[in-house]
């Protein structure tokens, strides 16, 4: 396939060992080590040295489960994780350009803490941040807050998933005017007069909504990128609404090119009833991967893998098995439905992510689909995003 002119935005998302649940029994993938910070390290930094835009923590308040909405009980497979903002905090120091986006919670989590988390976070990384706003409507979790009952919910297209959304919506204003409750020079640091910031750079946000009432300001001043990145993923109408409205990045999980046409459709229409068409809004394709040289040697692992699972692996996204080539024709197939990236998820950690950075980049880098360095230094630099003004900054 001929080289598309627009290169391809690249992401990984990172979950323990990798994306099939058999994961952490490869030789590869260093059970005994993945609550610790180095195992961490190693996987950002490999997906650094393969000159990524960003790397994706997942999360949760809940151990993970095969059920959509209990706990499955499960013991052979990994259960429990670290906090993924402490992950990318303690990352941040150790990488230089990609971008780090832990997955945040908004159901049950305040959205003060979570500005002044990922603005410490965009403070670390020197301009590196973002977040993947999800939410949760699983009972168990609820009671471990006891703040709120949520009732069984079985499918997307129910008043209270577009309650569950519409609150996440409200959630991402809220952390996104606190970022903006300093100015950028609101800090003076005068020693002479004594002066340390000007009081009158400092702004309540006074946010009034059906789910928050909050006043500010943050404790945090305003981020190094202004506004870190946020990001979601969707995979249906009520939640591309969410992407549409609050986010600076969409991941979706086409199966084939015309259902990724019929999503970007879809999205871009809800981004012009947002009134956002004038914004820029990325639209990820999120695959599974398994890579190997040989596509033969994929399909078998992914077989195996699912033998010591004792089913086989689905997911919500497309599993490519095959070469780091095929898997480039796919991308560049996929991106002429107007996808501007793609989240990769590696199927097995220390396999399928060395696969992507040493396997796919350098084909895709080949073909002229790649940068062959990195370009900015900030992650909204990186994603093309300009530093936006300040809301409450006087003309």
């Amino acid at each position: 396939m001929s080289a598309n002119p627009t290169p391809l935005h690249l992401a990984v998302a990172l979950d323990g060992t990798g994306w099939h649940p058999a994961s952490w029994r490869e030789p590869v993938s260093r059970p005994r080590d993945l609550f610790t910070a180095a195992y961490w390290t190693d996987l950002i930094t490999e997906a650094e040295r393969g000159l990524l835009d960003l790397v994706t923590l997942e999360d949760g308040l809940g151990l993970q489960s095969s059920h959509f909405l209990d706990p499955d009980g499960r013991t052979d497979q990994v259960r429990g994780r670290l906090d993924a903002v402490l992950i990318a905090v303690r990352v941040a120091p150790l990488t230089q350009h990609i971008g780090l986006v832990p997955t945040v919670v908004a159901t049950h989590t305040e959205p003060f803490h979570i500005s002044k988390a990922i603005a410490t976070l965009d403070y670390v990384s020197s301009g590196r941040a973002g977040l993947r706003v999800q939410i949760t409507a699983r009972p168990n979790e609820a009671a471990h807050f006891g703040r709120r009952t949520l009732g069984r919910i079985d499918r997307y297209d129910t008043p209270a998933v577009h309650e569950l959304f519409d609150e996440a919506a409200d959630h991402v204003e809220v952390v996104r005017r606190l970022w903006d409750s300093w100015e950028d020079d609101a800090e003076i640091r005068d020693t002479a007069t004594g002066r340390f910031i000007d009081r009158d750079k400092l702004h309540y946000i006074d946010f009034e909504g059906r789910h928050f009432s909050v006043k500010g300001p943050s404790i945090t001043p305003r981020p190094p990128q202004g506004q870190p990145i946020v990001s979601a993923l969707a995979h249906e109408t009520v939640p591309y609404r969410l992407v549409a409205r609050s986010a600076d990045i969409g991941y979706v999980t086409p199966h084939d090119t015309d259902g990724a046409r019929a999503i970007v459709t879809e999205v871009r229409a809800e981004q012009r009833a947002a009134g956002r068409a004038d914004e820029p809004l990325h639209i990820f394709g999120d695959l599974v991967v398994f890579l190997d040289d040989d596509p033969a040697a994929a399909r078998a692992r992914q077989e195996r893998l699912d033998t010591l699972a004792g089913e086989p692996y689905t997911s919500d996204a497309l599993i490519f098995a095959g070469t780091p080539a095929g898997l480039a024709d796919l991308l560049q197939e996929f991106q002429t439905a107007g996808l501007t990236g793609f989240r990769l998820r590696p199927a097995v950690a220390g396999h399928d992510l060395p696969a992507i950075t040493r396997g796919l980049v350098p084909e895709l880098q080949r073909r002229g689909a790649f940068r062959r360095a990195y370009e900015a230094d900030t992650l909204r630099g990186l994603l093309g995003l300009v530093r936006p003004a300040n809301r409450y900054a006087a003309a």
